[in-house]
C-alpha cells in the first residue's frame, strides 16, 4: 500500500515547493524506494492548457497527453517516473467530476457538500494518481499542494490531507512544510516569526508538520533553527535549512546532507538501503566546471518570462552537462523584430552562436521570429525550431526559397494564398484512437497532444542524431504543415527528415525538419525539452550545442584573417 509524503507551502508563493518535492523524490529513488510524484493545484480551471504563460508560466504535456502545472516537468526531471494525468490535477477537475456524479445521481438524492463529498473526490483523484491497485503502485508518493496556507482555494484540498492522516496509521502519511525564513538586512537578522505564524496557520487546520523546510537566502543558524523547532513544535533537526542554490540540481544533495529522507523514512516506516546520489554530484561538478560556452539567441514573445520557458532553459542546460559548456541564453522580443530591417535584426542576433525559436501560439511576434529564422538560414548559425519554430522555418523557406510569396499558416492569415501550414482536422492518438477537430473546436484539450512515433528517414542528420529508425516525442499543437506544398518546398531544398502517420487517411504529416547545405538547421513539430533530463540529456539539444560549439570556433578560427582584411583596407 502507497505512503503519502504531503507537501505544503508557507508564507509566500513560489519557494520552490516543487524543487523540493522533486528532490525528496530523486533522494528516495536513490535508496530503491520506488516513488511517484502529485500536483494538486488550488485554481478553478481544468487545467492550466489554456492559461496564458504570463499566468501560470509553461504548460508541461505528459507521455499520455495531458496538459499539467510545470512541477510535472521538475518531477519527471528529478527521478525516473513517468508522469500521466492522473498525477495533476485542479480545483476544476475535482468539482466537475464531482458536479457529474450527482447529475447522474450517484449521491441517492444527498445534499453535495464540501465535506465529505468535495474531500472524499480529492481523496481518490490523490490514490488514482499514487497509482493504487494498479501495476503503477508507488511506494511513496509525494503529493505537493499549490498555493500557500491560509488561501481560501486551498482549504479543502489541506482539509482531504488531514483527513488521509487519520484514515490508516500513522505511519502512513508525513507532513512537510516549506516556509519562508527571511534575512532583514537593515536588521542583519534572520526572522522567524513569519514561519511561527504560518506553522500555526496549519495547525488551527488540524495539521501537525513532521519537518519543516526553511527558505531563506543564506543557511540558517543552528540557533534560530532550535528557535523555530520550540515554536513550532517539532524536533530541533526536523528544521531543515534549504538556502539559495546556484543550481536547482544541488537541491538533493542539500537536502540529504540534513538527513531529510531519514527523517521521511522513519516517520514512514521504511527501513531503506543508504541513498547513492554519485550521479548528482557528477553532473553538478559538470554544471559547475564547464570547459567552453555558447551563446543561444532565444526568440519568443514571453522572454520577459523565464517560467514559460522552464523545460526549453533546462534541456539547455542538460546539453551543456553533456557537453561540458555554459549555455547563456539571450531572449530576444520577437515583436520587436518585426518592423525591423536587415540590419536591425543581424544586430539583435550578433554574437550568438545559435539561433532557437520556441513553440507558441497566436500571431504576435510571427513576423520578428520569421526574420531571425531568415537571418539564421543565410548566416549559417545553428538553427532549432520547436513546434512553431519548426512550423515558421517552412514558412520561411517556403517565401524566400520556393517561390512561394505570401506563404503563411492559417492560423495567421485566414486568406493566405499559400497556406503551407493548416488546420488538421483528423489524427491518432498515442493509443491508436482517432480525434478530430475544427476551427470551432473548444480551446482546452483539443490538441494533438502526448507522446506519439515517427519514421525517420534513413541518411538524415537527424537520423544521425537518434541514432534510430523512429522518433516518439510529445506534442501539443494544432496546425500542421500542409503536404500539398511539401513536393514545391522539397524540390527547392528542404529535406523533411521524419513523417508520423494521420488518423484514418494514413497521410504522412510532417515531423522534423533539417537543410543539409546548412551547418546544422532542424526543426522539429514536437517538443522535445519535454522528455530532456540532467541525467541523460536529449540527443537533439545534445548536438544543437555541439553544432553552436563548432559555429564559435569557426568564427573563432576565422577572426585573424578578417581582423587582417579590415587592416589592409584601413592602410589603403
Amino acid at each position: 500500500m502507497t505512503k503519502y509524503v504531503f507537501v505544503t507551502g508557507g508564507v509566500v508563493s513560489s519557494l520552490g515547493k516543487g524543487i523540493a518535492a522533486a528532490s525528496l523524490a530523486a533522494i528516495l529513488e536513490s535508496r530503491g524506494i520506488k516513488v511517484t510524484n502529485l500536483k494538486l493545484d488550488p485554481y478553478i480551471n481544468v487545467d492550466p492548457g489554456t492559461m496564458s504563460p504570463f499566468q501560470h508560466g509553461e504548460v508541461f504535456v505528459t507521455e499520455d497527453g495531458a496538459e499539467t502545472d510545470l512541477d510535472l516537468g521538475h518531477y519527471e526531471r528529478f527521478s525516473s517516473a513517468r508522469m500521466r494525468r492522473f498525477n495533476n490535477f485542479t480545483t476544476g477537475q475535482i468539482y466537475e467530476s464531482v458536479i457529474k456524479k450527482e447529475r447522474r445521481g450517484e449521491y441517492l438524492g444527498r445534499t453535495v457538500q464540501v465535506i465529505p463529498h468535495i474531500t472524499d473526490e480529492i481523496k481518490a483523484f490523490i490514490r488514482k494518481g499514487a497509482g493504487e491497485g494498479t501495476p503503477h503502485e508507488a511506494e511513496v508518493a509525494i503529493v505537493e499542494i499549490g498555493g500557500t496556507v491560509g488561501d481560501i482555494e486551498s482549504l479543502p484540498f489541506l482539509e482531504a490531507i488531514r483527513q488521509m492522516g487519520l484514515e490508516g496509521d500513522r505511519s502512513d502519511t508525513c507532513y512537510l512544510h516549506l516556509t519562508l525564513v527571511p534575512y532583514i538586512a537593515s536588521a542583519g537578522e534572520i526572522k522567524t516569526k513569519p514561519t511561527q505564524h504560518s506553522v500555526k496557520e496549519l495547525r488551527e487546520i488540524g495539521i501537525q508538520a513532521d519537518a519543516l523546510l526553511c527558505r531563506s537566502d543564506r543557511a540558517i543558524p543552528d540557533e534560530e533553527r532550535r528557535k523555530i523547532a520550540l515554536f513550532c513544535n517539532v524536533a530541533a533537526k526536523a528544521v531543515v535549512s534549504v538556502w539559495d542554490a546556484r543550481s536547482i540540481y544541488e537541491v538533493p544533495a542539500m537536502l540529504h546532507e540534513q538527513m531529510l529522507d531519514e527523517i521521511v523514512c522513519h516517520k514512514l516506516g521504511i527501513i531503506a538501503k543508504p541513498a547513492n546520489l554519485s550521479a548528482w554530484k557528477n553532473l553538478v561538478e559538470a554544471l559547475e566546471h564547464p570547459r567552453e560556452s555558447v551563446t543561444i539567441a532565444m526568440v519568443g514573445k514571453y522572454v520577459d518570462l523565464a517560467d514559460s520557458y522552464k523545460s526549453l532553459n533546462e534541456a539547455l542546460i542538460h546539453a551543456g552537462i553533456h557537453t561540458r559548456s555554459k549555455v547563456n541564453v539571450r531572449y530576444v522580443d520577437s515583436e520587436a523584430l518585426g518592423d525591423a530591417d536587415e540590419r536591425a535584426v543581424a544586430q539583435a542576433l550578433s554574437g550568438v552562436d545559435g539561433v532557437l525559436v520556441p513553440g507558441g501560439f497566436g500571431v504576435r511576434g510571427v513576423e520578428g521570429k520569421i526574420k531571425a529564422i531568415r537571418h539564421a538560414r543565410e548566416s549559417r548559425i545553428p538553427y532549432l525550431g520547436i513546434c512553431l519554430g519548426m512550423q515558421l522555418a517552412v514558412i520561411e523557406y517556403a517565401r524566400n526559397k520556393a517561390g512561394l510569396a505570401g506563404a503563411n499558416s492559417t492560423e495567421f492569415d485566414a486568406e493566405t494564398p499559400h497556406p503551407v501550414v493548416a488546420l488538421i482536422t483528423e489524427w491518432q492518438d498515442r493509443d491508436g484512437r482517432v480525434e478530430r477537430r475544427s476551427s470551432s473546436s473548444d480551446m482546452g484539450g483539443t490538441m494533438r497532444l502526448g507522446s506519439q512515433p515517427a519514421d525517420i528517414v534513413p541518411g538524415t542528420r537527424v537520423a544521425a542524431i537518434y541514432a534510430s529508425a523512429t522518433v516518439q516525442e510529445r506534442h501539443r499543437h494544432r496546425y500542421e504543415v500542409n503536404n500539398h506544398y511539401l513536393p514545391q518546398i522539397e524540390a527547392a531544398g528542404l529535406v523533411v527528415s521524419a513523417r508520423a502517420k494521420a488518423a484514418s487517411t494514413g497521410e504522412a504529416l510532417c515531423e522534423l525538419i533539417e537543410l543539409p547545405d546548412h551547418p546544422w538547421f532542424v526543426g522539429c513539430q514536437f517538443h522535445p525539452e519535454f522528455s530532456s533530463t540532467p541525467r541523460l540529456g536529449h540527443p537533439l539539444f545534445k548536438s544543437y550545442i555541439e553544432a553552436a560549439l563548432a559555429s564559435k570556433e569557426r568564427v573563432r578560427a576565422q577572426a585573424p584573417a578578417l581582423t587582417a582584411v579590415l587592416a589592409a583596407g584601413q592602410a589603403a
